[in-house]
Order: C-alpha cells, then sequence, then structure tokens
C-alpha cells in the first residue's frame, strides 16, 4: 500500500454497509475514573459489540464486499480468538459457510462460540507456519475466500466506523487510544481521527512482552512478533503490511505496558464501571494510568476493544 489513504467517503460507505447487522455500541463515562486520572475519559465500548469485539465491524464489511459467487464459495480465516467469532458470525447472518482454522491450544471457551455460529473449525499445531498451511488447504479444497483478520483494506476500514462513532457522538478529543496487536483496530481508528479530527492524537497500547509495533515504528520496517509473552492474548499478532503504512503515517506514538499494570486497569474497570472487558481493552486504559502527565486535563478517548473472558481463569 502506498502513502495514499483512504477517503473518509470509504469509511462512511462502510458505515452504511454494516450498519443493519451491528450495535451502535454507547460510550460511557466513569467520574471515579476521571477523578484517579485527572483527566476526561470516554470509553467507547466495543465489548458490548455483537460477538463481544470490535472484530464484527471488519468481518462484517469484508463479507458484504464480496461477489455472489465468492459468498457462495464461502469464507476462511485462520485466528485463535475474537476474529474466528466475529467472521463465523458474519457468515451465519448471511448464510454462507465459514471455515475456521483454529490452534489447538485455542480456549474451549472460543472453540464453543465459533461452532454455536455454525462455523466448521479445523485444528492446527500453534505455530503460524502451520496455521497458514493448514489454511491454504482448506482453500483449496473448498474454494473458501481468505479474509485475514487485520492485514485488509475491508476489515480495516469496517473497524474504522467505531472510531467514527467516537468522534460523532464526542467533539474536541485530544487523545483516542487503542490497543494494537495485529493493527487492524489502530489503524482504522487512525483514519477515522484523520478525517474527522486531524489534530487528535492517535496513541497505540500494547504490553512490554508483546511490542513489536513499538519497534517497528522505531525502525520504521515492521518487526515481526516473535514468542510474545503477555496475558493479552489479542495482542500477539504482528502488524500488516497494509495496515502499517496507516500507522507510521497517523499514529503519534506507542505506550507499552507491564503486564501488572494491565491487570490491575482491567480490574479497576470491573469494579468502578460495572463492565466486562479483556485484558487486550485493557491496555488502553492501563496506558493512561502509566503516563498521567501526558494525559491530565485533557478529553481523552479509549476503544475498548473487546469483551470475551474465559470466567474460569481470571487474572485476578
Amino acid at each position: 500500500m502506498s502513502n495514499s489513504l483512504p477517503l473518509f467517503d470509504d469509511i462512511a460507505a462502510a458505515a452504511r454497509r454494516i450498519n443493519p447487522f451491528i450495535h451502535k455500541t454507547p460510550v460511557l463515562r466513569s467520574r471515579n475514573l476521571n477523578q484517579l486520572c485527572k483527566t476526561d475519559l470516554f470509553f467507547k465500548c466495543e465489548n458490548f459489540q455483537r460477538m463481544g469485539a470490535f472484530k464484527m465491524r471488519g468481518a462484517m464489511n469484508a463479507v458484504l464486499q464480496l461477489s455472489q459467487l465468492e459468498q457462495q464459495q464461502g469464507v476462511a480465516t485462520h485466528s485463535s480468538g475474537n476474529f474466528a467469532q466475529a467472521l463465523s458470525l458474519a457468515a451465519q447472518i448471511l448464510n454462507l459457510r465459514a471455515y475456521i482454522v483454529m490452534p489447538s491450544n485455542s480456549s474451549e471457551v472460543k472453540k464453543r462460540a465459533v461452532l454455536s455460529y455454525g462455523a466448521e473449525i479445523i485444528e492446527c499445531e500453534p505455530t503460524l507456519a502451520a496455521r497458514e498451511k493448514t489454511l491454504n488447504e482448506v482453500v483449496a479444497r473448498t474454494g473458501a475466500r481468505f479474509i485475514h483478520p487485520y492485514n485488509d483494506i475491508d476489515v480495516i476500514l469496517g473497524n474504522s466506523t467505531a472510531g467514527m462513532e467516537l468522534f460523532v457522538e464526542t467533539a474536541d478529543l485530544d487523545f483516542i487510544l487503542a490497543p494494537v496487536g495485529g493493527g487492524g483496530l489502530l489503524s482504522g481508528t487512525a483514519l477515522a481521527a484523520h478525517h474527522l479530527s486531524p489534530e487528535c492524537k492517535i496513541i497505540g497500547c500494547e504490553p512490554f512482552g508483546a511490542d513489536d509495533a513499538y519497534r517497528s515504528l522505531e525502525t520504521g520496517e515492521i518487526q515481526p512478533s516473535i514468542n510474545p509473552q503477555t496475558i493479552a492474548d489479542g495482542l500477539r499478532t504482528s502488524l500488516g503490511e497494509i495496515n502499517f503504512p496507516i500507522i507510521k503515517q497517523l499514529v503519534h506514538k506507542i505506550i507499552r505496558v507491564e503486564e501488572d499494570e494491565i491487570v490491575s486497569a482491567m480490574r479497576l474497570v470491573w469494579e468502578r464501571m460495572k463492565i466486562i472487558i479483556e485484558p487486550s481493552s485493557a491496555v488502553a486504559f492501563a496506558a493512561i494510568i502509566r503516563e498521567k502527565e501526558l494525559f491530565e486535563n485533557s478529553r481523552t478517548g479509549l476503544i475498548l476493544s473487546g469483551g470475551n473472558v474465559d470466567l474460569d481463569h481470571l487474572p485476578f
């Protein structure tokens, strides 16, 4: 992808396309957390999205962009988590076949969710090479169209609609923070800001144990995520060559956080806001707590990316 960015019309078209199939999620506030952080916080609650995460937006947009013939062949992806569920639900809504390659060590909760949406799971060894090899075999066998979880412009544009909704509802934001794993949410959020509020600074947030986005921005080239170690399982992937140029051009900085800061932030949101978020979501709030001085007396938006948690294995 070149430095030419998608237009606002592309984001608006994605929003219209997916509108009948997604939830317009609320923006919540917390006086208690505002006082703690000395800033005015606006939480965009994608944990309330269908299937429990923002990924429904990108999956739905990508599937709706397929031709009738492609839809008849079905869709396929490799994912251990939220995109597996999102693509499965999008396919179920449109009455398409979905084939999901999942590592053998994926959580049983996530496997049950994928199966509940009617998708077929094909298990593989828990390595990227095995995932890609198995996916290629599935595509060759079924003719299904591969939808990448984050390195796909239609997925990115679908994801950008969460930021678009936040800007429409909440004026004059100084910052927006979003977690970054594969980069599909951060690049989409940055695009929305670029067109709707270019003075707003976009900040990506990731764990020290999976800081490939930080290293990629520092070097100007994609640095692979090798053996990431973090509780934020949604952030263990590497950036894509489609979304990285957007991130490099539009994201102000990346803030890294420690594992105990992620758990503490997650618990604070559960206790004070009475809502469920997953560790990957908590990374953005942890970044605000870590760097309070940067955000003091500002209007700061956060994308709470999802709320899919295994309640039998909570970190606190």
